[in-house]
């Protein structure tokens, strides 16, 4: 498929994208319903290719499979999309995103090279290593869904920043029991050193004192970033606020983690796609989401 393929052509592959999210990613997929129509498709594509690059680790049982698949979308985006995207409704719906609002290909690319730390279980270093992943993962999708809504800005890409590193925590944390049952440690080498912790009580679902330790420091960090977001957001252009609507569904997640003796590795019913819709209609509401 071409991206110079007219946008009127039947929406099957707008469609497979869009139920894609909905099913794998909702907070995502509700986010675009207070956007205007005519964007909502393209960010849709976009966040699409983020659940199909960040779903690379549910899908192997070894690392080469992944970087493999991850490969796959490096080539079709340094190849200009020329050769590739037929038969994938997701990578047709993105060449034309990128065609249509100007999405750089160097972003995408940073992010799939982020993601190769996935399918391996090398641990974190350092929190700088961690906040790097998250600006290069979760910074680098408000930064392009801001794009969509309203073109490129400074100040937009000031606020992506510190709320995809807030995001990026605050999904770190969530997904501590999913990471400790693949052998997996996001959490920052530096931090457990720091705390005492050590990785095969991770790994057997031990919330030690030191780990609630860390946990607080990574939640603190998040709390910061989504300040530092919240206090820039009235400088961004007005158009691009619709991208920063999940800024209330991660402060949630952080306020959750800082209940006294929480045990994260116990499981617990996320919000519902009801109070997910409200929290997002509230925000909406509020300033500086609206004029």
């Amino acid at each position: 498929m071409s991206v110079a393929s007219d946008r009127s052509q039947d929406g099957g592959n707008a469609a497979f994208c869009a139920e894609l999210v909905r099913d794998r990613d909702f907070p995502r997929y509700a986010a675009t319903l207070f956007v205007p129509p005519d964007k909502r498709r393209a960010l849709l594509a976009l966040y699409a290719f983020n659940v199909e690059v960040s779903r690379v680790r549910d899908q192997i049982s070894q690392p080469l499979p992944g970087e493999i698949r991850l490969q796959w979308w490096t080539d079709l985006l340094e190849g200009g999309g020329q050769n590739g995207a037929e038969g994938s409704p997701v990578a047709a719906e993105l060449l034309l995103t990128m065609a249509y609002h100007h999405v750089p290909a160097t972003a995408l690319l940073r992010l799939i090279e982020a993601r190769i730390f996935d399918v391996y279980d090398d641990q974190m270093t350092t929190l700088d290593a961690l906040e790097s992943y998250c600006n290069d993962t979760s910074s680098t999708l408000f930064s392009l869904s801001a794009r969509i809504l309203a073109g490129a800005s400074e100040e937009a890409d000031h606020v992506a920043h510190h709320a995809g590193i807030a995001q990026g925590l605050a999904d770190v944390i969530t997904s501590l029991p999913l990471h400790a049952s693949r052998g997996q440690l996001y959490l920052p080498r530096d931090l457990l050193d720091q705390h005492g912790v050590a990785a095969a009580d991770i790994f057997a679902g031990r919330m030690t004192p030191g780990l609630h330790e860390v946990i607080e420091q990574l939640r603190a960090e998040g709390v910061s970033h989504l300040d530092s977001a919240g206090d820039l957001l009235p400088s961004v252009p007005e158009g691009a606020h619709a991208a920063f609507l999940r800024l209330a569904l991660i402060r949630r997640v952080l306020t959750r983690a800082a209940r006294p003796n929480a045990d994260l590795f116990k499981p617990v019913d996320g919000p519902s796609r009801l109070a997910t819709l409200w929290t997002l209609w509230r925000a909406s509401r509020a300033r500086p989401f609206r004029s």
